[in-house]
């Protein structure tokens, strides 16, 4: 099941602890990188048509809907299998909605974050917690039932009781799936900066402990199932047939093309993409150069297991891939972080809070 996913990179204001290649622009920006995205798309050569699309940022529900159908224009495959748009809680109207649903976005991605005012605010976002349930109600009525809500574990002045008033909400609006990710703060972000400059801005000196946020990821993972939204990934958990169907294609290694500042693609051999900036995306359009970057060889035989091992489901190796990597298996095994069905090899649950020690194996 091939896929697109477009990169659209401006925010209404950034996030601090974000390191995406995303932000505030200057006025005037966005026109031209919306027309830089469209060449590069109209270019382009698709061997396959996409069954999915996955339009992230930055902030793309705060695309007019003529960008965004001007922006799908040149995309094959419509209506697609899965269309995913990323929204960021307040962006959201009913006519936006409807538009989205016309344009064939049957699937919002919410980065809610926190339910908790508090903790909200020292993200530099705006929204509320009824916010996001009118919005969520907004985006039902429009015909878009498939919405995921994601939730940071380890935010600013998190506690064990706001955590808890996160999940009760998500026990509240009973979404189809939802994202939890432990904090890992980038020092490239405003968040990260402040924390290595031993400052207090963005709540910097008030980070839980690393024990209490695998506290609260095993607590959501607990709760989440009690509501019948089962863990399928690391980080994603669904009812059933609700699985993010573009995101898992990375999990499983089938082709995706990616448009826009620092977009990746996989064509199933090769590996390359875009370069980061904004600005230097724009700039190479504007002068008729290359606009990717890197691009190398896929090394599959690593990637069937740090990416496939992702899945809670596991992978069942192929016998030469197992005897490559034996020594590496047994090791993770005997230490806990494996485990063995048959053929099948899969995390434990000790494995997903260590996974990159693990992924780190396969490299």
């Amino acid at each position: 099941m091939a896929g697109v996913y477009i990169s659209y990179p401006f925010c209404a204001q950034k996030c601090t602890y974000c390191n995406f290649a995303s932000g505030v622009f200057a006025h005037g920006t966005e026109v031209e990188y919306l027309a830089a995205l469209a060449a590069e798309i109209k270019a382009a050569a698709f061997p396959w048509s996409p069954e999915t699309v996955y339009i992230g940022g930055g902030t793309p529900s705060l695309l007019m809907p003529e960008q965004l159908e001007t922006m799908l224009a040149p995309v094959p495959g419509w209506p697609w299998k899965e269309a995913t748009m990323e929204a960021a809680p307040g962006t959201i109207t009913a006519e936006k909605a409807a538009a989205w649903r016309n344009a064939g976005i049957n699937r919002v991605s919410l980065g809610v974050q926190s339910f908790v005012q508090p903790e909200i605010a020292r993200t530099g976002r705006k929204h509320t917690a009824e916010i996001v349930e009118a919005e969520v109600k907004l985006l039902g009525n429009a015909g878009i039932g498939s919405v995921n809500i994601d939730l940071i574990a380890g935010l600013a002045g998190q506690t064990r009781e706001s955590w808890r008033e996160s999940l009760d909400w998500i026990g509240r609006l009973r979404p189809a799936h939802v994202s939890v990710y432990m904090l890992e703060v980038d020092e490239d972000s405003r968040l990260g900066s402040e924390i290595l400059l031993g400052g207090k801005r963005y709540g910097a000196s008030d980070i839980p402990s690393d024990e209490l946020i695998v506290e609260f990821y095993e607590q959501a993972r607990e709760y989440l199932a009690a509501l019948g939204i089962e863990q399928y990934e690391i980080s994603n958990f669904a009812r059933e047939g609700e699985e993010s169907l573009h995101n898992l294609k990375y999990w499983v290694l089938e082709p995706y093309f990616g448009f826009g500042a620092d977009a990746h693609s996989f064509d199933g051999r090769w590996r390359w993409q875009n370069v980061e900036s904004p600005g230097d995306y724009m700039q190479r359009a504007r002068d008729g150069q290359a606009i990717m970057e890197d691009r190398v060889e896929a090394n599959l035989l690593q990637e069937r297991f740090f990416v496939g091992l992702r899945l809670t489901r596991g992978i069942v190796p192929a016998s030469a891939d197992r005897a490559h990597y034996e020594p590496q298996i047994r090791s993770a095994i005997e230490r806990g972080l494996l485990e063995e069905h048959g053929q099948l090899l899969r995390l434990t649950a000790r494995g997903v809070l260590f996974s990159n020690e693990v992924f780190g194996e396969f490299l």
